[in-house]
């Protein structure tokens, strides 16, 4: 099992339940492994932040995995710069994103889908989004 990070692996930030299902391969190329790696750095301070383990849910995703999940071209998934994920230890996904605003750490984006997970991407925006149930963006908070 390849280790990006002390705590995140690389089949965690690939693993798809629906690529198996299509039998499509979702394994990233070199250079996007190497994205999955800053993103893995990203989340490592997420979890010393949060003090929990954390799931992640969906991170790269493939060109085919991204159009089959009906994402847009542009996802930083298939870039290996963003991933969902949920820490039910430490709260709602409502509270980890305001802990994540609340904290130093420097990311692009931080949305709270749907009410159910977190999405976060790599770089350095600071900006926060709200996709409500009815997959309706819903604010923005920087």
């Amino acid at each position: 099992m390849t280790a990006l990070t002390q705590h995140f692996t690389l089949v965690e930030f690939t693993a798809s339940a629906l690529a198996a299902r299509n039998n499509i391969d979702n394994t990233p190329p070199p250079q996007i492994v190497d994205e999955l790696k800053r993103t893995a750095e990203l989340m490592e301070q997420i979890r010393t932040l949060l003090n929990f383990p954390i799931t992640i849910t969906s991170g790269y995703r493939c060109s085919a995995v991204n159009k089959l999940l009906g994402s847009k071209a542009t996802s930083k998934h298939v870039q290996g710069l963003a991933c969902d994920f949920r820490c039910p230890q430490f709260g709602t996904p409502m509270q980890i994103c305001e802990a994540i605003m609340a904290s130093t750490i420097e990311f692009d984006r931080v949305i709270l889908e749907f009410g159910s997970w977190v999405h976060i991407q790599v770089g350095t925006g600071r900006k926060s989004f709200t996709i409500n149930s009815q997959g309706t963006f819903a604010g923005i908070r920087q």
